[in-house]
């Protein structure tokens, strides 16, 4: 399945004021029955086993800094899909992140239906608070794309 890079079309204010990093992918799937929470399930909760890895390794790296490894007991969370605590949500938009000492971030996952198809959408959205931050930010990157596309991948599985 192909994924693309598309323009965010989401406004951050309402998500995560003072965003200072946005991106979105998308990809199209056969079918009309998924809602948000199923899309984010299929991304969130079964990772490919380098991801996991990659997490591993993450979390590894910043438990001694004292960043937070998972979103877990988040106070305004609905739930958790993976690592990550529900913000919000309805059928077709789930608000899923959490806030940490060097940034905040929200993942917002977007189901709309085209034709006989869906379009599921995955945006995300980062606040830096200070250089650690951005240094994370900055490191993670080249990551970040490739993860969102594998696990957008995983919504049409």
């Amino acid at each position: 399945m192909n994924v693309v890079e598309i323009r965010p079309d989401v406004p951050a204010g309402p998500w995560l004021a003072g965003a200072q990093f946005v991106d979105a992918y998308r990809i199209e799937i056969a079918g009309n029955t998924l809602d948000a929470r199923e899309a984010a399930k299929r991304m969130f909760a079964r990772a490919p086993r380098w991801i996991d890895a990659l997490l591993k390794l993450r979390n590894l790296i910043v438990a001694p800094l004292g960043l937070k490894t998972s979103g877990a007991g988040e106070a305004e969370s609905s739930g958790m899909i993976g690592i990550f605590p529900v913000v919000t949500e309805t059928s077709e938009r789930l608000v899923a992140g959490f806030n940490d000492s060097h940034l905040d971030f929200r993942v917002i996952v977007d189901v709309a239906t085209v034709g006989a198809g869906q379009q599921v959408t995955a945006t995300t959205l980062v606040r830096t608070h200070n250089r650690l931050g951005r240094i994370y930010l900055a490191t993670i990157m080249p990551f970040h794309r490739l993860v969102v596309r594998a696990m957008l991948r995983q919504v049409a599985v």
